[in-house]
């Protein structure tokens, strides 16, 4: 593994596309490169006896565009990830100046500062590069970060990394990364078309295995001509742990059949672990309709062996009725797996009900 820190040569040159590639990281990236003994020209080379196609480059900020410009100069390199490449001087170029799909024979991006530079300060860019795309949280405002504060005039402090730009927003595409190291399933990307689509649950679930894992496992991914610079989108966490467990439950309703304002929760249990409670629904309460929530789980609980249901009154009710689920189907985001439930009993307010698997 090479560690490449660049930032005290951004004085040395200004920062506009063709200075920097050809002044800047093109020539850093390259001798790196050599270094390792990944070029044949390096006298170095025997020491380590290393081809390009053993070689992942990952790069964050102008760092992919460094990576891909070594890329460019190095014939057959296996992989590079972008994480959060910089937009400034570089959105909407000539992919020679910035990275591309011919940079690597497998490229894939990670984007989470998407906003314009100019109105937002967003410092990554929005448009797709790789053969995979990532869009965690949409790709723009990350939980958990505030929106970008400062003025385009900064860019000189932001690049240097001063105290008047916080840029949690553009750091996050690295942290998401070093935490799929660990977790890779908790960052499954969805194909989608935009984030709006996403959101509202149209891309849900994964469907004949056509779902990535975000960060160090992407490229188990098979990229073939149909999927090829396909966007995906995937939700992440305010903080660590940032992964999480997509499902989508429908819960139909069994109680009195009069109308009643109130609310509901789920949460799951599995063979490994048991998630938070979620809000299924608030306002009246129905007997006979169903309700439906998608969901990401906080932790991997396995198999989910039982689901946990609660509700309560939005105001004092002197009837005290009993509600629950008399039926709960659990679709599991990355296979798309149903698995149905079956509740026996209805249960007072804020007591909780156990829904278990029914009989075959």
């Amino acid at each position: 593994m090479v560690f490449l820190i660049w930032q005290q040569l951004l004085s040395q040159w200004p920062l506009t596309q063709t200075h920097f590639v050809e002044r800047g990281d093109g020539e850093v990236g390259e001798c790196e490169l050599h270094r390792c003994g990944v070029d044949e020209r390096c006298e170095d080379s025997a020491n380590y006896n290393q081809k390009a196609d053993k070689f992942h480059i990952i790069g964050h900020s102008i760092g992919a565009h460094a990576a891909g410009d070594a890329g460019s100069r190095t014939a057959g390199l296996a992989r590079i990830t972008g994480l959060d490449p910089a937009e400034p001087y570089f959105q909407d170029s000539d992919p020679s100046v910035r990275l591309d799909t011919s940079d690597a024979a497998f490229v894939d991006v990670i984007h989470t500062d998407g906003l314009p530079f100019n109105s937002k300060l967003g410092l990554g860019m929005s448009q797709p590069m790789g053969h995979i795309d990532f869009y965690p949280n949409g790709g723009e405002l990350m939980p958990g970060c505030k929106a970008n504060k400062g003025r385009p005039t900064d860019l000189d402090a932001i690049w240097e990394g001063t105290k008047k730009f916080d840029g949690c927003n553009h750091a996050r595409a690295h942290q998401y990364y070093s935490e799929s190291m660990a977790k890779p399933q908790g960052f499954l990307g969805f194909p989608c078309s935009d984030k709006d689509s996403f959101a509202a649950g149209k891309c849900f679930p994964c469907e004949n295995g056509q779902c990535p894992l975000m960060g160090h496992d992407a490229d188990r991914f098979t990229v073939t001509d149909g999927v090829s610079k396909t966007k995906y989108f995937l939700n992440t966490g305010s903080s660590t742990p940032f992964s999480r467990y997509s499902y989508r439950v429908t819960v139909s309703l069994d109680g009195p059949s009069w109308p009643n304002p109130g609310f509901m929760y789920v949460a799951l249990t599995g063979r490994k672990d048991t998630t938070n409670e979620f809000q299924l629904h608030v306002g009246i309460l129905k007997p006979g309709r169903t309700y439906q929530l998608l969901l990401d789980a906080e932790v991997d609980v396995g198999d989910v062996t039982e689901v946990k249901f609660r509700w309560k009154n939005h105001i004092f009710n002197p009837l005290k009725p009993k509600y629950g689920a008399s039926k709960v189907e659990l679709h599991r985001g990355r296979d798309n797996k149903i698995v149905s439930f079956c509740g026996t009993q209805n249960v007072k307010e804020n007591a909780v009900q156990s829904v278990l698997p029914c009989p075959v």
